[in-house]
């Protein structure tokens, strides 16, 4: 079972320096990834209470320093155009660790969020909450959806945090969504395939993650985003989460580029089309010179005219 940070992080990780904001609320375009760079990076931030027990600090410091790890991981996001990033903050089998704990995570995650909402905002980040919320407050309910609410216009960033989340209750969730609309005819049994349950999954809107990262040493998924995984390049870090850093998303971010996405194909075809693809580019560009040219040309040979 993971050992999450806070559910503060969100929050205090748009407390960022990152400099002028790319997305919308600066009036420009989100930055588009660099070739080789994954669109979508989920992250199990595990280790929390482990750093906390081996510096002789509660567990409850732990997931404070962690805070700061999140922090760094947004900047490096938002300074490398990744547009989203899913972290697994709380699941649904840590309501089993003791009840000061889940009170301490419930707490920092409400306090931080109301103090850096501002900023959030300031930095075009774009806040949003999977998992069942029925579990919390009216009072935690409200301020969740008036966070998303208050950004949900940005586009620079999507940070999707998990709260109370599991992936077999996600994909329980959207089956029995299919079931209500089979039984009350606004669904054929035809139309239920791979796209209708993931249009039902609470990760709806956004591509499927194409990094997944645990720290910790630990090398399991831990009920995380079990469906929208299936094709997630794995990568498990020896670091705790308090100890992740930009340099560490780094690594993890140079390790993916040099792996080899094949969805079912072989090697050899994945690498013929990276060279037919790059042949294509080149073309086009070789095209775009020539039709330079050619109007360079024909300007020149336009007579000149006479101004009054």
């Amino acid at each position: 079972m993971p050992e999450p940070s806070s559910t503060s992080p969100p929050a205090r990780a748009a407390g960022l320096d990152v400099g002028q904001s790319q997305g919308s609320a600066s009036g420009r375009e989100p930055k588009v990834p660099s070739p080789g760079l994954p669109t979508h990076v989920a992250i199990v931030m595990d280790g929390n209470g482990r750093w906390a027990r081996q510096r002789g600090l509660p567990r409850t410091a732990g997931h404070r320093a962690g805070a700061k790890s999140v922090r760094a991981v947004v900047e490096e996001c938002l300074r490398r155009g990744i547009s989203a990033l899913t972290i697994f903050a709380f699941s649904s089998e840590n309501w089993q660790r003791p009840k000061s704990e889940v009170r301490v995570l419930i707490e920092l995650f409400m306090s931080t969020l109301r103090t850096e909402m501002r900023r959030l905002v300031e930095h075009d980040v774009r806040f949003r909450v999977i998992g069942d919320l029925s579990a919390f407050s009216e009072k935690f309910q409200r301020q969740v959806r008036e966070g998303e609410q208050n950004t949900r216009n940005n586009q620079a960033l999507t940070l999707q945090v998990a709260v109370n989340y599991g992936g077999r209750w996600d994909i329980a969730q959207a089956v029995r969504a299919l079931a209500g609309e089979l039984m009350a005819g606004r669904l054929d049994l035809d139309a239920i395939n791979e796209a209708a349950i993931g249009e039902r999954l609470a990760t709806s809107g956004l591509p499927d993650p194409d990094l997944f990262i645990r720290t910790g040493g630990e090398k399991r998924l831990s009920n995380f985003l079990l469906w929208q995984s299936a094709y997630s390049e794995m990568y498990f870090s020896e670091l705790m989460w308090p100890e992740f850093d930009a340099d560490a998303l780094a690594l993890a971010l140079a390790d993916f580029a040099r792996r080899q996405r094949r969805f079912g194909r072989t090697g050899e075809q994945v690498g013929d089309g990276r060279k037919d693809k790059a042949a294509r580019i080149s073309k086009a560009a070789s095209d775009s010179d020539d039709a330079q040219h050619l109007d360079a040309m024909a300007t020149s040979a336009q007579p000149s005219r006479d101004v009054a």
